[in-house]
């Protein structure tokens, strides 16, 4: 168990300009719960020679407190390969840690929680997909990186929700296995004329959500744009203004700047992105991952205390799993 640490007027002093971005989204009586573990993470990178690297779902006082690279599946998966650092911690579910190791295999990548899992990558096993390959011959399979690294080694070629469109083109082929995200294929086949054989699987946080629920959204607001996350049902979809990653929501909010948005995805989204858009009215109906909160401040600072948890992966998988990863990279 991590001791908890004191919130001294000197740790107040230091971290004041960080809380004055993050006063909008946490408030002040639960700034001192975090400031201590802040302040000895911000020490302890130092001290490690390491870069963290937090999803978007991860709580704004991780994301914007600790994080030094943030994103999507995608997006990390890129700045994974342009970390210098010699240690890498991953603030996001095992698969994600599991991908930056694959990148990195001379680097030692640590995950705060290694039960932090994924409903997504548990709906498939390497075993499946080889029956897949028997059941439809010659076809490739793309495979969603909220998966195993043992399912992504007996795939051909990875994706994650921002390019998964590019990538099932990019294969030159009338049909390809789409796994293990049922929903994300039924969106990606509306865009595409290539054939989409499914696996059906889903994101416990994403399948939740209902048409229902984005037409009492727009009751309730009147004027909110909606954005919706492509892992929902094609029906949620439908009901959207825009579908798009996490980023692409981010890049949306950005670019367009709504006066009233709603991000229909996981809850720590929305709170990420208004920091760095005070001005916008977000409204924060969502679902909550319990998974991705499974990461915490103070397990994040036992970690680099302790170097642990270390992802080790099987040498069996790992380089057929990292050349899925790499082929998804090498698609622009």
């Amino acid at each position: 168990m991590t001791a908890s640490l004191a919130y001294t007027p000197a740790i107040a002093a230091r971290l004041a300009p960080l809380y004055g971005r993050l006063s909008g989204v946490i408030p002040a009586f639960d700034w001192p719960g975090f400031a201590p573990d802040i302040d000895a993470i911000l020490r302890l990178k130092r001290e490690r020679d390491a870069v963290i690297l937090a999803h978007n779902y991860q709580t704004p006082e991780i994301f914007h407190g600790v994080a030094d690279i943030t994103g999507d599946s995608l997006a990390l998966a890129r700045e994974a390969t342009r970390v210098e650092a010699p240690v890498i911690l991953l603030c996001g579910v095992h698969f994600m840690a599991e991908t930056a190791k694959l990148l990195n295999p001379a680097k030692t990548v640590l995950i705060p929680d290694s039960a932090a899992g994924c409903s997504l990558a548990d709906s498939i096993t390497p075993s499946d997909v080889r029956l897949l390959r028997q059941r439809y011959p010659g076809v490739p399979v793309v495979t969603y990186v909220n998966t195993s690294a043992a399912v992504k080694a007996e795939s051909d070629i990875c994706c994650t929700s921002g390019n998964a469109v590019k990538v099932v083109e990019s294969l030159g082929v009338p049909r390809v296995i789409f796994i293990p995200d049922g929903y994300l294929a039924a969106n990606v086949a509306a865009q595409t004329k290539v054939g989409i054989i499914a696996w059906q699987g889903a994101c416990e946080v994403h399948e939740r959500f209902t048409p229902g629920d984005i037409r009492q959204l727009r009751d309730a607001h009147p004027g909110v744009v909606v954005l919706v996350h492509p892992e929902c049902p094609p029906e949620v979809v439908a009901e959207a203004d825009f579908a798009g990653s996490t980023a692409a929501m981010s890049d949306y909010v950005a670019n367009e700047r709504p006066g009233r948005v709603v991000l229909v995805t996981e809850c720590s989204m929305s709170d990420n992105v208004a920091v760095q858009f005070p001005e916008i009215d977000f409204i924060r109906p969502c679902n909550l991952c319990p998974h991705m909160k499974r990461i915490t401040l103070p397990k994040i600072r036992r970690a680099l205390e302790t170097m642990t948890e270390a992802v080790v992966l099987d040498p069996a998988v790992t380089d057929r799993a990292r050349l899925a990863v790499e082929r998804m990279l090498a698609v622009r």
